[in-house]
């Protein structure tokens, strides 16, 4: 497998743990305000291959405690499980960020024990979702699939989006409470403009939106949080 980037410590990539998180290429969306874009088609060279991944991480058995996959949408990766496993045979616990596309391999994932937890990208509303994806059309079912999968399993989860101020509203963040009511958490994540993004002239919202846009929320999902706010 190839390894589009490694970032060798983390504390917030995932929650709780002192983590490294994975990079692989290619994604089957195309968001305007993504920060990884050059992973978008996968073309970027890799850093290394899934051997001198797992020799890394044998070395830092007792320094780090957990293994972030993200991309791109890993689960493009056909042999993410097989991957995986070999990770957890290390004694790393994993966290897999995904866009929701695949519920089948996330599924299949879950079930066989190789993720351990789960963030998931709601990017809007459904009647804005192609729209804030990147794409002309956008069947939901598989993201639905996905967000059912996970809140009616025993994996831990989280649910997030970015918000851009040009792409969401408060109607945006009412359909989406409603969307996943009762969900285990969710966090808004202040959108940041970088040389990496694809799109120029878009912008973060205000931190009166986003707190605002977390009241609207909140009746549906009391456990919400902002990111990117102090």
């Amino acid at each position: 497998m190839k390894i589009h980037g490694l970032q060798k410590m983390t504390l917030l990539d995932y929650p709780g743990r002192v983590a490294c998180t994975v990079f692989f290429g290619g994604c089957d969306m195309r968001c305007p305000f993504c920060h990884n874009a050059e992973l978008l088609d996968g073309s970027a060279p890799p850093v290394m291959d899934d051997g001198e991944l797992l020799a890394f991480l044998k070395k830092r058995q007792g320094l780090l405690d957990g293994v972030a996959i993200t991309g791109g949408e890993p689960l493009l990766q056909k042999d993410l499980p097989e991957f995986a496993a070999k990770i957890r045979a290390l004694g790393y616990p994993v966290k897999l960020d995904t866009n929701g596309t695949h519920p089948d391999r996330l599924d299949r994932m879950i079930r066989d024990g190789l993720v351990q937890y789960v963030a998931m990208d709601i990017k809007n509303s459904p009647g804005r979702y192609a729209e804030t994806a990147g794409l002309e059309t956008l069947d939901l079912t598989p993201i639905r699939e996905s967000v059912s999968i996970l809140m009616n399993g025993s994996t831990d989860y989280e649910f997030r989006t970015t918000a851009v101020a040009e792409l969401h509203d408060d109607s945006s963040f009412e359909e989406i409470g409603r969307w996943i009511r009762g969900a285990m958490h969710y966090y808004l994540q202040r959108f940041t403009d970088r040389e990496t993004v694809p799109y120029e002239g878009l912008h973060a919202p205000t931190e009166e939106q986003m707190k605002r846009w977390a009241d609207i929320v909140r009746p549906y999902v009391p456990a919400v949080e902002l990111r990117g706010v102090e």
